[in-house]
């Protein structure tokens, strides 16, 4: 359970968020000044690491300082400290780094909105350096099917037609595109994560693994008969500052595949323009995906911008993603009218939400 954690209004998020270029310059000279020598040996990538570091930290604690959710936050830091730890990089400074980011905010924030910062950053230190914190987990993929190892095989060494063999002789056994992403590709993309997280895969095989996937997955649509359209519409996109978009290719397959008109955004839309074609085109439902707890805020603004617009005529909006995840109870916090864990799962609970809107 999270414990109860001060949350800051508009205006105080708005000032913690200018001075977020400070609190990292003055956290980086304080570890050069204190720790010169240890960064020394990694040049000036040591900082510059340093730097994205102490972005990162920020970027996890204002979802903390706006929902009071403090898990996520924990969770990144753990998962930092194994990614140092894999490097050889020292994991003791992160500790460190939260209590000089607390003593910056205190001196810069006006005391009631300094407390409700540093709270919020010692709550973190404690739960992330007590040993018996592991990560929530995920909820689990349904079970993998044998052709896991084959599949990842061929996609983190590029060949893409060992890959596409895969997966035809998967669909020709009678399986659905749908059915081989679930039980195929998402546990194959889960290991390739936690193998990357260990330094035993490379950024650019992580990278050529995904190019692959996205190739499989466009050549099993095209092989996938298409149903006859059910008159309702969904719209799909990635939240601003969510790159990670094969997850939601995947919902944006089950969507065409159960015969649901389906127009998809891609990664990292701007809000203003996912607003704007919400607006135009007006869908049953908007689906939104989000990876990471910073980039709850953008949901937020999403639906209370189509709130704005749209009124008592907004579409459902239903969110999935890595963040969601782990915390479902955060649909409900950003607005949401509900949550999915997988691709499968938003169809089936779109069904339910839309129902029967009829003929167009």
């Amino acid at each position: 359970m999270d414990v109860e954690i001060g949350t800051l209004g508009e205006e105080g998020l708005q000032r913690f968020q200018a001075l977020h270029a400070d609190a990292i310059s003055a956290v980086c000279g304080r570890f050069r000044t204190t720790y010169g020598s240890v960064y020394e040996q990694f040049g000036s990538r040591g900082q510059d690491a340093c730097r994205e570091d102490l972005a990162f930290h920020l970027e996890f604690l204002r979802p903390v300082l706006e929902f009071g959710l403090l898990q996520p936050m924990v969770d990144y830091l753990l998962w930092l400290d194994s990614v140092l730890s894999a490097r050889a990089i020292p994991v003791r400074h992160v500790a460190l780094s939260l209590d000089w980011l607390a003593e910056f905010y205190a001196g810069h924030m006006d005391a009631k909105e300094a407390t409700v910062v540093s709270a919020a950053l010692h709550a973190a230190r404690t739960k992330f350096l007590k040993a018996s914190d592991a990560p929530v987990a995920p909820k689990p993929p349904p079970e993998p099917w044998p052709e896991v190892a084959p599949f990842e095989a061929a996609v983190l060494t590029g060949d893409l037609r060992k890959a596409l063999a895969v997966m035809n002789h998967c669909l020709g056994n009678g399986h659905s595109l749908v059915e081989f992403e679930r039980r195929v590709i998402q546990p194959v993309l889960y290991h390739i994560g936690d193998q990357w997280q260990a330094n035993q895969v490379s950024v650019a095989q992580e990278h050529m693994a995904t190019a692959v996937v996205h190739s499989v997955m466009t050549m099993g649509l095209l092989r996938s008969p298409l149903p006859a359209l059910i008159n309702k519409r969904v719209l799909l996109a990635c939240v601003e500052g969510n790159g990670h978009a094969i997850g939601l290719r995947m919902v944006v397959d089950a969507f065409q595949l159960a015969g649901w008109d389906v127009q998809y955004l891609g990664a990292d839309v701007p809000t203003g323009a996912l607003v704007q074609q919400t607006v135009e085109w007006r869908p049953d439902l908007v689906g939104l995906s989000v990876s990471f707890a910073q980039q709850l805020r953008a949901v937020k603004v999403v639906i209370a911008q189509l709130n704005e617009r749209l009124g008592r005529a907004r579409p459902a909006v239903i969110v999935g993603g890595f963040a969601i995840n782990r915390y479902d109870r955060l649909a409900g916090m950003v607005g949401a009218d509900g949550s999915c864990v997988d691709a499968q799962a938003a169809v089936d609970y779109a069904d339910r939400l839309v129902g029967d809107q009829g003929a167009r």
